[in-house]
């Protein structure tokens, strides 16, 4: 067993990382609970490996004391100076009670000792390499499913995705090959879990840093996203170069930049809008592709704004089912009340006073939506229903135009 075991302590060395001190200290500890659970000892014992011959033995610790009172734990002064005249009250000696049969019962610890200590093992280094990528993309191949969970190999460990992470409508088969976003890691006490995701505003995020190297260098930069997944995004970019279009820079030549995300996204539509330090513009720019007249902000609510559009186009501004609108409003961070140009007119007569303290961000002729977003504006059929004021959920995670941080949203697009 000897020569086994110190064979088995080098390969854990050399294979798996692991210290064969680290083992040691594990398998001595392991074989003093062995020895007093199988041969009833409740004395002081010490169990010493010698790491040259692999040789094992079994030590009883004694105090010396003037009278002894339990022998299994004291020996008197008289029976020590016997053994050696040195010792003194107070001492310890250590006495070697090694059982003849001790070598079966130490080669079964010692193998649960290593079997234990290589699977601690594995699991840190699982844990140390995938907690490395939370908050990335990776791609992973769909393994199989149930009511819960979407299971996906990303290849020494196997992450789930939950009913709230996967895209709607989107059909995952075993063995596809799907980009996942890293949301958690965790070291458990089963091994470590990974947490995967496919509607988090990030992947969204971390896909333009893949398919646009001005993104991922930092010349164009991600302010805000307002993502409804499966549906439509909204993203707010800006440049950092001046002689750089960050809208044109994501679209990409012909829209090929932009409809590889597409793509990748099962057809999530994508509205991209620039960031401008006019709150008013940025504003019009995130109601794309609707035209806006005018925004006047509300003098009682600082997150508050009224933007007037054109009677005929008051559908697409809302959007279907308030999409738009909503999307708009989590973009910007603003409650967005949106009017017709009738309406607006009727309100300004009714209350001229309201209007008078009210802020007109900038005149109707500034402010042109479709010079800042993205190549063709779509069509949008909207349902007439839907009520004009439309307000982003207070638990939604909104950007302001000043965050770098992005935000979640819902509905349709145009490229």
């Amino acid at each position: 067993m000897s020569k086994e075991l110190l064979g088995a302590l080098d390969t854990l060395e050399t294979e798996k990382g692991i210290k064969k001190e680290v083992v040691i200290d594990a398998l001595e500890a392991a074989l003093v609970s062995a020895y007093k659970r199988n041969y009833g000892q409740a004395q002081n014992v010490e169990v010493e490996f010698d790491q040259v011959k692999g040789n094992i033995h079994v030590y009883a610790v004694k105090e010396v004391v003037e009278d002894v009172f339990d022998s299994r734990l004291e020996v008197s002064l008289q029976d020590a100076l016997a053994i050696n005249k040195a010792y003194e009250i107070g001492d310890e000696i250590r006495f070697e009670v090694t059982p003849k049969n001790f070598g079966r019962i130490a080669a079964q610890t010692a193998k649960q000792v290593i079997m234990q200590r290589v699977r601690e093992a594995e699991r840190g280094i699982i844990y140390d390499e995938y907690s490395q990528y939370e908050n990335e993309i990776v791609t992973g191949e769909v393994e199989r499913q149930d009511n819960r969970f979407v299971y996906v190999s990303l290849g020494k460990v196997e992450a789930v995705m939950g009913r709230s992470d996967q895209l709607p409508g989107e059909t995952y088969r075993i063995h596809d090959k799907i980009k996942v976003y890293v949301s958690k890691v965790e070291n458990a006490t089963k091994g470590p879990q990974v947490f995967v995701s496919r509607t988090a505003p990030d992947l969204l995020k971390r896909l333009f840093e893949q398919e646009v190297p001005e993104i991922f260098d930092g010349i164009v930069e991600i302010v805000s996203i307002a993502r409804e997944a499966g549906d439509r995004a909204k993203v707010a970019v800006r440049s950092n170069n001046p002689n750089v279009d960050p809208v044109g820079t994501c679209v990409g030549p012909k829209g090929q930049r932009v409809q590889t995300i597409v793509n990748e996204l099962h057809g999530e539509n994508m509205d991209i809008v620039e960031w401008t330090d006019d709150t008013a513009v940025f504003i019009a720019n995130a109601l794309n592709p609707a035209e806006v007249l005018d925004v006047i902000f509300d003098p009682e609510n600082e997150r508050g704004c009224t933007v007037v559009v054109p009677d005929y186009q008051l559908s697409l501004a809302i959007g279907k089912r308030g999409q738009n609108a909503r999307l708009a409003a989590k973009l910007t961070g603003f409650k967005i009340d949106i009017k017709s140009e009738t309406e607006a007119s009727d309100i300004m007569e009714a209350n001229p006073d309201n209007v008078a303290a009210a802020e007109t961000a900038t005149d109707p002729a500034d402010l042109d939506a479709e010079s800042a977003t993205s190549e063709a504006p779509a069509t949008e059929e909207a349902d007439d229903s839907v009520a004009s004021d439309v307000e982003a959920p207070a638990d939604a995670e909104s950007a302001t135009p000043a965050d770098d941080a992005t935000s979640d949203a819902t509905d349709e697009s145009s490229h």
